[in-house]
């Protein structure tokens, strides 16, 4: 029988593994440098193994990040071969779309992510999107009832001109008229209905309260009372719409999607556990409406940009071979709004289509926390065996037992506070708890079950979402991810100095080739370069610190939101590729370490200049610190030259030059 994905290996590797052997042989020469030039006790022997420890690390760090560049492959779906062999036959699927906080995340933005998940190239009755809002918003419940409405316009015109994207938000700022002029009318009419709703969704943001005759039209605008705050609140299940009811149709009467909004009980006194808490509260609400075979999670700024990724996600699934092996299908990240020379490395290209399929290669890619399709078997904490068989056609029954009062009760009793104490879930069923990136420990315990998963990446990109368009909003995303001397080194006429100069320019050149091949710019790379320092200074390191509070139990695990919106002046100067810098505890340890790097080259340079001393020992030192002050060039402008909105604040500045001043007082051992 005909596969239903192809896997194929890329080529032009024999370069690639050219350069990693020849950088390896350059670090085992390094470290044999250092191993035999240890100098005799004083202050240089504390740099010495300051700088021993670096490249241990280094090399460490490099050894275990080729293994997802050594056999990248691309994975190739076949979905006439799905179409002609399974027709009809397709199982359900359950769509999780995940906010907290209408101010951050503006319900208008998160509505056009779920208008483009309800409009997917399949049956609307096997599709059940539900919005998890850990704010308990009545903003976001109202956003979401208005777009029930729109829905029945939007669905049937997606489908009648087959149009990409289908987030309306993207789809309108695309272009100003239609590619076919027989569907102007109504074109015009469905933009029409589109801004009139997201003005009033605006609005009502706006106002922060919903109107009393509008609260009448439904029912669920009853459960929010004077007394509900974000986080003291009963649980909220309301089915907007409601797939299997035949009644439950679009302008055209043909069947819609169900449409559920969920807000999990929250109290002051018992941990929720951020958006792990949130996804497992879903995996119950939503076994007891649909209870789909397949669950694909969003993140509510990451619309559907391709219609028929559910079909390429079923094609691993169903595939008779090696489907049954197949635990999720992860899809990368892109994002619609990163500029030309991606400013705060935020495009992922290299990370996309060199990492992931290399991840690929070897049992599969991590699990991202978003775009991502899972077996809600496995998701459940269910163990791989070889004779295990998917029951697809489950949550496929035409008419419920309960009814739609009944269902939301019964749903409701599933997210209160107390439901998980004493059950395994956060451990081993559902989303793990006690991460910041519960998503990827998630997805490493499942491949520890025994699964394999999938990285898809087809040529039209399956989801688009906002990238961060500030410093701030890059080190805040980075780190919930995370967590006087003689020569240091060899004269320059030593043959001890090839192996550190090439293992620089190799690492480097190869990292640029890469970046330009995927479709960077050169300076691009270099904004990456720049990126890369200040994300190891700020995000991963308050990461480290918070992780280690944590463990120790001097403080409670946080979660942050990113906001999705930014001002007027900071997006014109995004789109310029000037950094955005402000007022916070982040942006003074970016400048005192631009200060240091700044302050040692001159006291260096001053230092060969003026005791006449030869400068070759101090070749590779005069480099590393005149890389990171060429790096660093953005933020002395933004310190002592810009005064838009957007520089670095007065009092930042001096407290860096305080700091710096401390660090060159303090001799060093």
């Amino acid at each position: 029988m005909e596969r239903l994905f192809a896997t194929e290996k890329l080529g032009g590797r024999s370069l690639y593994r050219f350069q990693a052997v020849t950088v390896f042989a350059g670090i085992c020469l390094v470290l044999c440098y250092r191993a035999t030039h240890v100098p005799k006790a004083g202050a240089g022997r504390a740099a010495w193994l300051g700088m021993l420890a670096a490249e241990l690390w280094f090399g460490f760090y490099w050894v275990i990040t080729q293994s997802v560049r050594w056999c990248p492959i691309r994975r190739r779906t076949f979905k006439d071969r799905l179409a002609a062999r399974y027709g009809e036959r397709l199982p359900c699927v359950d769509i999780f779309v995940c906010t907290a906080d209408p101010q951050s995340e503006p319900p208008s933005l998160v509505m056009a992510t779920v208008l483009s998940l309800m409009a997917y190239n399949y049956p609307p009755g096997k599709l059940n999107v539900y919005l998890s809002d850990d704010g308990g918003s009545i903003l976001t419940f109202y956003a979401l009832w208005e777009t029930s409405a729109f829905a029945k316009h939007w669905l049937p015109f997606c489908k009648r001109y087959n149009i990409e994207p289908r987030s309306p938000a993207a789809y309108f700022a695309e272009s100003d008229n239609p590619r076919n002029s027989r569907s102007l009318e109504e074109w015009s009419i469905v933009k029409g209905l589109y801004e009139e709703m997201t003005e009033r969704i605006d609005s009502t943001v706006r106002s922060a309260s919903v109107p009393e005759e509008i609260r009448a039209n439904h029912k669920g605008f009853s459960e929010w009372n004077a007394g509900i705050t974000s986080k003291d609140h009963q649980p909220i299940v309301q089915v907007l719409m409601d797939g299997k009811d035949r009644d439950e149709v679009d302008n055209e009467g043909d069947a819609l999607p169900t449409l559920v909004y969920v807000a999990r009980e929250k109290r002051p006194q018992y941990h929720h556990n951020f958006k792990a808490g949130a996804m497992n509260a879903l995996i119950r609400v939503s076994s007891a409406i649909s209870n789909s075979p397949i669950i694909l999670n969003v993140d509510c700024d990451m619309y559907s940009n391709n219609s028929d990724a559910i079909r390429d996600a079923l094609c691993f699934f169903l595939d008779e071979e090696m489907g049954h092996k197949i635990a999720f299908v992860q899809h990368p990240q892109n994002y619609t709004n990163i500029a030309k020379n991606n400013m705060y490395g935020n495009s992922f290209n290299v990370l996309n289509l060199v990492e992931l399929r290399g991840f690929d290669g070897v049992g599969g890619p991590l699990y991202i926390g978003t775009g991502c399709f899972h077996r809600r078997e496995i998701l459940c904490g269910r163990r791989f065996t070889n004779d295990y068989k998917e029951v697809w056609d489950r949550g496929m029954k035409e008419k419920r037992e309960l009814s739609i009062y009944q269902t939301e009760e019964k749903a409701k009793s599933l997210t209160t506070c107390t439901y998980e104490h004493n059950t395994q879930w956060g451990n081993e069923i559902g989303v793990k708890y006690g991460f910041p990136v519960e998503d990827v420990i998630t997805g490493l315990a499942i491949h520890c079950r025994g699964w394999k998963s999938v990285c898809n990446n087809p040529p039209r990109a399956a989801f688009m979402g906002v990238g961060p368009t500030t410093l701030a909003q890059t080190i805040l995303q980075h780190k919930r991810w995370s967590e006087e001397a003689p020569p240091l080194f060899p004269e320059v006429m030593s043959p001890w100095i090839m192996p550190f100069i090439y293992v620089a320019i190799a690492k480097n050149v190869y990292s640029a080739y890469e970046a330009l091949f995927y479709g960077e710019t050169l300076r691009g790379w270099w904004n990456g370069q720049r990126m890369w320092m200040v994300r190891r200074t700020t995000s991963y390191l308050y990461g480290t610190i918070d992780t280690v509070t944590k463990l120790l139990g001097l403080s409670e695990m946080g979660f942050a939101v990113s906001t999705k919106v930014s001002d007027e002046d900071e997006s014109k100067r995004y789109e310029q590729g000037v950094m955005e810098f402000g007022a916070s505890p982040e942006y003074v340890i970016i400048a005192t370490v631009a200060l240091l790097n700044l302050a040692c080259l001159v006291g260096g340079l001053c230092k060969i200049l003026t005791s006449g001393e030869a400068s070759s020992g101090f070749f590779l030192q005069v480099v590393l610190c005149g890389l990171p002050v060429i790096i660093n060039v953005p933020v002395y402008e933004a310190m002592f030259i810009r005064k838009d909105g957007g520089s670095m604040p007065f009092s930042v500045t001096l407290v860096s030059i305080g700091f710096v001043m401390l660090t060159l007082s303090v001799p060093l051992f």
